[in-house]
């Protein structure tokens, strides 16, 4: 179950209470309704999906042309 904490808290103890955020997150309230969702940043590695796809794509004609002739004034 998500842990609630007020606005009034939640500004008094910001510093401590990101030092410690575990999942699933808190919920903030303010005036007894929900208004923000806290929860943790999980950092992904994705330094290794660069270069991936590298040799499996082919492009096919001119990737910068419509294949359309038209006559544009200048």
């Amino acid at each position: 179950m998500e842990k609630l904490i007020t606005a009034t808290e939640f500004k008094a103890k910001c510093l401590k209470i990101l030092d410690e955020i575990e999942s699933p997150g808190i919920v903030i309230t303010k005036r007894g309704q929900p208004v923000a969702r806290l929860t943790p940043l999980h950092v992904v590695d994705n330094s290794k999906l660069i270069g991936l796809m590298k040799g499996k794509v082919v492009v096919k004609g001119n990737i910068f042309s419509t294949g359309r002739k038209w006559n544009a004034q200048p």
